[in-house]
């Protein structure tokens, strides 16, 4: 193959890619049959199949059983805004995720104790099995699911304190720097690592989307001097969202 060609099922996948931009293919719209594209194109059954099968895992199309491949509709990406930390004040859980005022928004969580996994144990400064803390929280806008986050904060810092429970107690509900001050500990930095990787399958029964397509991973971690007291993956659709971050000049 010279340098440069694409592979047959690539030059299809890209044909059908650009009338789905231009609308020539409307959301809703039926996909081309593989019959259908094997004329059109000139490709045999195999390079068909295979160029309806990028647009699938590119999350343009989706197979509807028993009557055909239809164009998705793609949502208005919306805005994640990162800040950093919040101060003291009221700060929620889905405030401590999206700094953005105007966006209202509710959640759920269930905590429990668990020994903590040998990746969560590096970025806490602990050992792998030392207790942890972890709360799964499901945060909605609009009623609509938007956002995963799940937490691990170390017993050795809060148990038999009364934010051992980031959702119970007198400072239930708040977020993790006014907890981690009544317990006399300064949050002063946060880190965050941003990645992508395919949906696990829990993850987008819990979103509403589809297993396997991309989502964005933001690994966050609270500091109170060199000490991580709180550590969270966020997990958001990488189609729906884009992340904004506000860092300021000091």
């Amino acid at each position: 193959m010279p340098f440069g060609e694409q592979p047959a099922y690539l030059r299809v996948a890209s044909d059908l890619r650009k009338k789905i931009a231009d609308g020539s293919l409307p959301p809703h719209a039926r996909l081309p049959s593989q019959a259908r594209i094997r004329e059109e194109y000139g490709v045999s059954d195999t390079v068909a199949l295979e160029a309806r099968k990028v647009l699938m895992a590119e999350g343009l199309v989706e197979g509807r059983s028993g009557s055909g491949t239809y164009v998705r509709e793609l949502p208005a990406a919306r805005r994640v805004s990162r800040t950093g930390y919040r101060s003291l004040g009221e700060c929620t859980p889905f405030r401590q995720e999206q700094s953005d005022e105007r966006v209202q928004g509710t959640w759920e969580s269930q905590s429990e104790q668990e020994d903590a996994p040998a990746d969560i144990a590096e970025r806490l400064f602990i050992e792998r099995g030392e207790r942890v803390m972890r709360t799964r929280y499901v945060f909605h806008v609009d009623g609509a699911p938007v956002m995963l986050s799940t937490s691990w904060e170390p017993l050795a810092v809060t148990g038999r304190t009364p934010v051992m429970l980031p959702e119970e107690g007198p400072l239930g509900g708040r977020g993790v720097v006014e907890r981690m001050a009544a317990i006399d500990l300064v949050v002063d930095n946060v880190t965050e690592e941003v990645g992508t990787r395919p949906g696990r399958a829990e993850e987008m029964t819990a979103l509403g989307g589809v297993p396997g397509h991309a989502v964005l991973v933001i690994a966050r971690t609270y500091l109170a001097g060199k000490r991580p007291v709180e550590t969270a993956d966020v997990v958001v659709p990488a189609d729906r969202f884009r992340l904004a971050y506000h860092l300021p000049v000091k």
